[in-house]
Order: structure tokens, then C-alpha cells, then sequence
């Protein structure tokens, strides 16, 4: 079984995503490095993680592969935007219930992906 699966599929990281995009919408060291509109970003982070989780390929239909290193470039993330980052998406992670195990698998994910998009 899939991540995806295990999390309850699509709906899971729809609600994951926007209980993170909440946070981001206030917080004052990541929220400048987003565009005014925060509903793309939402999609191709849904549609990103629900396919690096086992998920529908929707996301490479639409965007091609993610190179997330390349994407990332343009944004300055140092330690304290990484740090934040994780905080948000920790936090996130805590209003949905999640079965531990896959839980600490996203966490882990998130952490190790945060901490390789640092580029200042």
C-alpha cells in the first residue's frame, strides 16, 4: 500500500495542503516568496505530493518532470526560511489524522526536501 493510500488518497492532501497555505498566508518570512494568488501554488503542491506519494501522475502531465532543485532557485532559502517551512507544514500535518506511521514518513520527507532546497 501506497502512502497515498494509506492517508486516504486526493482528499487528504487537498486538506493538507490548505491547512499549510493558511499558514504560509500569515507567516512573515515565507509568505513574500509566494505570489499574490495563492491557489496555483496549492494545486501543484497537492498535485506534487499525492504523485511523489503514490498517487495519480498529474502532476508530470501537467508540468513535466518536478526538478524541484530548478524551481526552487529563484526563492532565497536560507536555514530560518527552511526552518519555517517545516514548522508550517508540521503543523499542518497535526489537523489531519494520519495513521503514525505514514505521518512520520511525510514528516520525514518534508524535512529532508526543506533542508535540500537551502540555497543561501
Amino acid at each position: 500500500m501506497t502512502i497515498y493510500e494509506a492517508v486516504g488518497g486526493m482528499e487528504t492532501f487537498r486538506r493538507l495542503v490548505g491547512a499549510f497555505y493558511a499558514g504560509v498566508a500569515e507567516d512573515p518570512i515565507l509568505r513574500p516568496m509566494y505570489p499574490a494568488d495563492l491557489e496555483p501554488p496549492k494545486r501543484h503542491l497537492t498535485l506534487f505530493l499525492a504523485q511523489f506519494f503514490g498517487g495519480p501522475q498529474t502532476y508530470n502531465a501537467e508540468r513535466g518532470h518536478p526538478r524541484l532543485r530548478a524551481r526552487h532557485l529563484p526563492f532565497p532559502i536560507d536555514q530560518q526560511a527552511r526552518d519555517a517551512w517545516v514548522r508550517r507544514m508540521a503543523a499542518a500535518l497535526d489537523t489531519i489524522d494520519l495513521p503514525p506511521a505514514a505521518r512520520a514518513e511525510l514528516l520525514r520527507y518534508f524535512e529532508d526536501a526543506a533542508t535540500f532546497l537551502i540555497n543561501r
